[in-house]
């Protein structure tokens, strides 16, 4: 008597069948596949965006800073001239006002040295408001600021700064008397230049890649503004916050990685966050490079087998096969 066994459902529904050269093969739907990946990715990218967006604002230009906070526009002005900015006493690669940032020891901006020269004062005042034409009061004080020395132009943009941040407000109007040369004409034509739109183009330089916007940034984050409008998004340094790069897209969140090091000490509490951060990603992706030759490390896929999750496929049907 002959009996037959039924082919299990799985063989019945996907029959395996030797090609050209022996091996089994079975039907497979790759267009199917692919839609029904794509229809889920699509699902999960506009759930997760709903639950989990993050704000994509527009850029902040100089004419959007001089109507939203124009005693800011005045304060910072006046600052650059002054040289008390972020900017003017950053050090390397912008001017030599302070060593820059270290690691350790290890003085890495300074060995870099001056790379992107800014005059603060020269480059991000002066020499915009040089550009006006038809305002005689402008010109008069220009040409006593140029005349006067260094410890002189220092002295008055000093003062007023000073005035300004005891002034109510900062409000321009209200500072008290005091002798500040032309540091409040060129303050104020400054205000107005910025409201005209067009500081960006007095500031901004043509390369050979573009136009570098290196001096607007650096005059726009010299300011309170900019920084306020990061804090109200919930995107300040200690504030875990994240943004879309403003027209790319998906924008930084790969970046998470980097950026974390910056809310906890003690990277957030020092000075040479930059530096230290850097220093400790390039630690981090020399032992991803040497994992392989790192004894513990390479012998994580046997205590963890995710793999043989991932494969178990191919393990099932190799059994004897060890990793």
């Amino acid at each position: 008597m002959t009996t037959t066994t039924a082919a299990p459902p799985a063989a019945r529904r996907r029959p395996r069948t030797p090609d050209s050269h022996g091996f089994p093969t079975r039907p497979y739907d790759l267009v199917k596949e692919f839609v029904v990946a794509i229809i889920v990715v699509a699902l999960l990218t506009v759930g997760l965006a709903a639950a989990f967006s993050s704000p994509d604002e527009k850029a902040i230009t100089m004419s959007d800073w001089a109507a939203a906070a124009p005693n800011d526009v005045v304060a910072t002005a006046a600052g650059e001239l002054a040289g008390t900015t972020t900017s003017a006493s950053y050090g390397p690669p912008y001017n030599t006002a302070a060593e820059g940032q270290k690691l350790g020891p290890l003085p890495l901006a300074k060995w870099a040295g001056v790379r992107i020269p800014v005059n603060s004062a020269q480059d991000l005042v002066v020499t915009p408001l040089s550009h006006v034409t038809g305002n005689a009061t402008l010109t008069a004080a220009l040409a006593t600021w140029k005349a006067a020395t260094p410890d002189q132009q220092t002295a008055w943009a000093s003062a007023y700064s000073d005035a300004l941040s005891k002034a109510p407000n900062g409000d321009p109007t209200q500072v008290a008397t005091g002798d500040y040369g032309p540091v409040p004409t060129m303050s104020q034509a400054f205000l107005t230049v910025a409201s005209s739109g067009g500081l960006e183009g007095m500031l901004a330089s043509s390369t050979f890649y573009g136009i570098d916007q290196t001096r607007p940034l650096l005059l726009l984050s010299d300011g309170s503004y900019l920084e306020d409008q990061a804090r109200a998004r919930h995107l300040g340094g200690d504030q875990w916050g994240m943004m879309n790069e403003t027209g790319n897209y998906p924008g930084q969140p790969w970046m998470w990685l980097y950026t974390f090091w910056y809310q906890i000490p003690p990277f957030s509490t020092s000075s040479n966050a930059d530096a230290l951060v850097w220093g400790l990603m390039m630690l981090l992706t020399l032992l991803l490079v040497l994992v392989p030759f790192i004894p513990g490390l390479r012998s994580i896929p046997r205590w963890i087998p995710v793999h043989r999750i991932i494969w178990r496929d191919w393990y099932r049907d190799h059994p004897r096969r060890r990793t």
